[in-house]
């Protein structure tokens, strides 16, 4: 299946961003080779690279690995193709204009019939290319788009939305799913299939208090250099990436991440 990752921070901080070890993912060995793609965000805009080629063969990596980008959000995804062709429209993550900001959003599982649903005329979100998961970002961000009318919605309305449309969207299939407004980075796991074959959680959840944290260390392929002690780190990903302690996000558990800290969750 794909995978997803997202870091959070408390302040700016230079990422060296080296797929490297993270791209293990995205070996051949795994299946996962059909594209993958970083965004560091950058206050209301984003910086987004990405390529539809095995991110453990990508020449690009070099010119990523030597870049050292101050950035408080970051997601990444490793795309293994059950929609849509192996082409840069269909490689994630995907971005659209919204109030202003540029909204992000990172998927993995499959839907069914969600293309169908975002092909409605009447909609503002169109998908460039023809997977489910751009489609199901379109309906999203139809969901969000009245919250967003000529005001920036608190948390709660924003989350209420977002918690909602993840329970009309889990029915047709598996919904794992990183989105960010640029404020906020909302993580839903749903479920995944592990590697033994059987079915757990969808997203893992780790918070770094910044009493332990170590400078350079190195998260999944990212080597962190903090500028002082008063960092913090909050991280989800598909899969446990480093020693230490991982939560298991419930099925159907939504959890919220500013600037590295734990914003809100809906679990019970």
């Amino acid at each position: 299946m794909c995978e997803l990752f997202c870091l959070s921070s408390r302040k700016p901080m230079r990422a060296s961003f080296s797929l490297r070890k993270f791209a293990g993912h995205g070996a051949a060995a795994t299946g996962n080779v059909d594209g993958w793609g970083v965004a560091f965000h950058e206050g209301h805009e984003v910086r987004l690279y990405k390529e539809p080629e095995p991110a453990s063969h990508s020449p690009w990596l070099d010119f990523i690995e030597r870049r050292t980008l101050p950035t408080r959000q970051l997601v990444s995804h490793i795309r293994r193709a059950t929609q849509g062709g192996n082409s840069l429209a269909n490689t994630q993550p995907f971005v659209r204009e919204l109030a202003g900001r540029t909204h992000l959003f990172a998927h993995n599982g499959d839907l069914k019939e969600v293309v169908t649903r975002a092909a409605e005329p009447a909609h503002r979100f169109h998908p460039v290319g023809q997977t489910d998961s751009e489609s199901a970002f379109c309906l999203l961000l139809e969901r969000l788009a009245p919250l967003w009318h000529r005001r920036v919605p608190p948390l709660g309305l924003r989350l209420e939305a977002i918690t909602e449309f993840a329970a009309a969207m889990r029915p047709l299939g598996t919904f794992n799913f990183l989105y960010s407004d640029g404020e906020f980075v909302f993580g839903h796991s749903h479920r995944r299939r592990q590697a033994d074959g059987t079915m757990g959680p969808g997203l893992w959840f780790r918070h770094r208090h910044r009493a332990e944290h170590s400078a350079h260390e190195s998260e999944a392929g990212v080597a962190l250099h903090p500028t002082d002690d008063a960092q913090d780190l909050s991280l989800l990903a598909s899969v446990p990436v480093t020693a230490g302690h991982w939560r298991p996000l419930a099925e159907g558990e939504i959890v919220v991440l500013a600037g590295g800290e734990l914003a809100a969750t809906t679990a019970q």
